[in-house]
């Protein structure tokens, strides 16, 4: 199974760094990873996610879990679970104001270990994801 994660430090409330997170029209303004966000994220709603990685390509997605202020996870993929891919977002409160983010996606399934070979290595925008959110929460204190 391939996955790719990330994980930071944020000195920010976790509502500030959830408000982030689920503003789905917001994301253009403070991730430079995503070049936008279609529908609205929440418990049980399909979402499409364009990436800059892959131009002209879009994800759809739907929010599987939707634990305010903790805990989201985006799910996608082929119908018989023949490959899925699977984001799940984490906002830990680790004390006054501070919080631990963390991102993860794995992908699943019979033909994953076919498909997985034409994905990049997404490492880098995931590190640059966090390091975004960094900036415009601390930004928002």
């Amino acid at each position: 199974m391939r996955t790719f994660g990330t994980s930071i430090t944020i000195h920010a409330a976790p509502d500030v760094v959830w408000r982030l997170l689920t503003d789905a029209s917001g994301y253009p303004a403070w991730n430079r990873t995503v070049d936008r966000v279609e529908g609205r994220i929440l418990p049980g709603r399909k979402i499409t996610v364009h990436v800059k990685a892959a131009p002209g390509r879009a994800f759809p997605v739907t929010v599987a879990t939707f634990e305010a202020p903790s805990r989201m996870v985006w799910h996608g993929g082929m119908p018989f679970g023949l490959f899925a891919g699977t984001r799940t977002f984490e906002v830990r409160s680790t004390g006054a104001n501070t919080v631990e983010f963390s991102m993860r996606e794995a992908y699943t399934g019979l033909l994953a270990p076919l498909i997985t070979r034409s994905i990049p290595d997404l490492q880098p925008a995931f590190d640059e994801f966090s390091a975004c959110l960094k900036a415009r929460a601390e930004g928002s204190n």
